[in-house]
């Protein structure tokens, strides 16, 4: 193997592909593992930095509108590199009533794993997948910095999967 092979991330999962499985610690401190979640729908969401301004106006966004998750029957874990000590600063100051997993070390292992981790800044790009009860993935945006996503493509998506 090479080194630049060596270097490459995984691809991103696609849809139809099961999630791939991990374990990080929330703000508390408390583990948290996405195969604990079976039989409900989850939105994992990376994002780059706490505290970084479009990063705050999404995670506010998702927390002006828990209600659209919760009734899709849907857990909401935001990932990214900060540690635990941070993510809990940052869930205080803006009052996130969901997980913030701290994918601090071996630093942005998930985010690799998920193929959203961008190896020359250090961070995750901004990579939403939402995952059906069954463990799969069923939508997939990969944004570039400095764009946000959209609110509603989540609901569409999660509306979707009540359907099914």
């Amino acid at each position: 193997m090479t080194a630049a092979t060596s270097l490459a991330a995984p691809p991103v999962p696609a849809v139809g592909e099961a999630a791939p499985d991990f374990e990080l610690v929330n703000q508390f401190g408390e583990p948290v593992r996405l195969s604990a979640f079976r039989g409900q729908n989850v939105v994992l969401v990376f994002y780059p930095f706490a505290f970084s301004g479009i990063c705050t106006g999404e995670l506010c966004e998702i927390r002006d509108n828990l209600a659209v998750f919760e009734d899709a029957r849907a857990t909401v874990l935001a990932v990214s590199v900060d540690s635990k000590f941070s993510l809990r600063a940052y869930a205080e100051k803006e009052a996130y009533g969901f997980d913030l997993l701290a994918d601090f070390w071996p630093h942005g292992a998930v985010a690799s794993a998920y193929g959203v981790f961008d190896p020359e800044s250090g961070m995750a790009r901004r990579g939403t997948f939402i995952i059906d009860a069954d463990g799969k993935v069923r939508y997939v945006v990969v944004n570039p910095r400095g764009q946000a996503r959209e609110l509603a493509e989540y609901r569409d998506v999660l509306a979707g999967l009540e359907r099914a």
